[in-house]
C-alpha cells in the first residue's frame, strides 16, 4: 500500500496490532521451555542489541534533568513491574484470556489522563468502562482450570494489573514524547528491562536453560526484535498521522486477533459462557470510544529518530 494512500496509517495500527496480540503466543510458546525471567531476560537483551542498528536515534537528543523522574516511572511501569505481571499472569491463564484483558486498557489510560492530567471524561466512557470490567469479570469466573490456564482468575486479575502498569507508561510516554521521540524512549526501555531483569536470573527458583531449543528461542529473538521495533515502529508512524485517541481505539483489536492465533498456533478455545463475557467487554470498549478524527497529511518517517 502506497504511503501516500490515506488508508496507509490505518494499516500500519492493524499491522502493530497484530503484533503485539502475537506476544502473548510467543510467551506461552516460549514458557513451555523456559523459566519467564529468562524470557523476558532475552526478551530485553534482543531489544537493547537492536538499538545498534538505529544509532541516529540517539543523536541530538536534548535531555533535561527535570525528565528523569517521568523516565523513571515510566520504566518501572514498563517494562519491569508490567512484564513482572504478564509473565506470572501467562502461567496461570490461557494466552487467549489475557488477550482480552488488554482490551480495558484506552478505558484505564482515559480514567488515568482525567485523575493526572485533568483530560476531560465523559459519562459514556465510564459506563463503558464498568461494561467491559464486568465481561472481564465474568469472563474470569466462566474460566475453568485447564492445562492452557491452571488458575484463570488469578492469571486474569495478574493481567489486569499488568494493564494498570501500562496505563502508568501510557500516560509518563504522553507526557516525556514532547520532548523524545517514541523510538529513543522504546530503547531507553528495553535497556532499563535488561538490567532490572539481569539479577533475577540468579534469584533461587530461576531455572537458568541447559540446552537451546528452537522453537522456544525464535521465541524470544521475535519478542525482542519484531515485536519491540516493528510493532512500536508501525504505532508510532499511525499516532503521527491521526489524533492519539482514534489511535489509542486500535489496541482493542489486539483481543480479536490474540483470540484467532491461540486458536490456531495453541489450539485454546471459549466457552458458550466466556464468548457471551467478550461481547460484553467489546460493547464496553466500544461504547467508550470516540471514533471521530481527520487523518492528517504531513509526511512522517516510519520510524522516528
Amino acid at each position: 500500500m502506497n504511503r501516500s494512500n490515506p488508508l496507509f496509517p490505518y494499516f500500519c495500527l492493524v499491522l502493530a496490532m497484530m503484533l503485539w496480540a502475537s506476544t502473548f503466543v510467543a510467551l506461552k510458546l516460549a514458557f513451555r521451555i523456559y523459566d519467564p525471567m529468562v524470557v523476558i531476560f532475552g526478551r530485553m537483551a534482543v531489544a537493547s542489541l537492536c538499538s545498534l542498528f538505529f544509532p541516529f536515534v540517539f543523536k541530538n537528543i536534548r535531555f533535561r534533568v527535570k525528565d528523569i523522574k517521568h523516565i523513571a516511572f515510566m520504566v518501572i511501569c514498563e517494562p519491569c513491574l508490567y512484564f513482572v505481571f504478564e509473565a506470572k499472569a501467562l502461567v496461570y491463564t490461557s494466552a487467549a484470556q489475557a488477550g482480552m484483558i488488554t482490551s480495558m486498557m484506552p478505558l484505564m489510560v482515559a480514567i488515568g489522563a482525567w485523575l493526572i492530567l485533568k483530560e476531560r471524561l465523559t459519562f459514556r466512557t465510564c459506563i463503558g468502562f464498568s461494561i467491559a470490567v464486568t465481561g472481564a469479570l465474568w469472563l474470569s469466573l466462566a474460566s475453568k482450570a485447564s492445562s492452557h490456564g491452571p488458575n484463570p482468575l488469578m492469571g486474569n486479575f495478574l493481567e489486569f494489573m499488568a494493564m494498570v502498569c501500562a496505563s502508568g507508561y501510557a500516560l509518563s510516554l504522553k507526557k516525556l514524547s514532547d520532548q523524545y521521540s517514541p523510538l529513543f524512549l522504546t530503547f531507553i526501555q528495553a535497556f532499563a528491562g535488561a538490567v532490572f531483569f539481569f539479577p533475577a536470573l540468579f534469584l533461587p527458583g530461576t531455572q537458568l536453560p541447559v540446552q537451546a531449543e528452537p522453537l522456544p528461542l525464535f521465541a524470544i529473538l521475535y519478542l525482542g526484535s519484531a515485536v519491540t521495533l516493528g510493532a512500536y515502529g508501525f504505532y508510532n508512524y499511525g499516532v503521527s498521522k491521526i489524533p492519539a485517541s482514534q489511535a489509542t481505539a486500535f489496541i482493542n483489536l489486539i483481543p480479536v486477533f490474540s483470540l484467532i492465533m491461540s486458536a490456531v498456533v495453541l489450539g485454546e478455545r471459549f466457552s458458550n459462557g466466556q464468548y457471551m463475557a467478550v461481547i460484553l467487554v467489546f460493547i464496553g470498549v466500544i461504547l467508550s470510544q470516540d471514533f471521530k478524527g481527520i487523518v492528517r497529511t504531513d509526511p512522517a518517517p516510519l520510524l522516528e529518530g
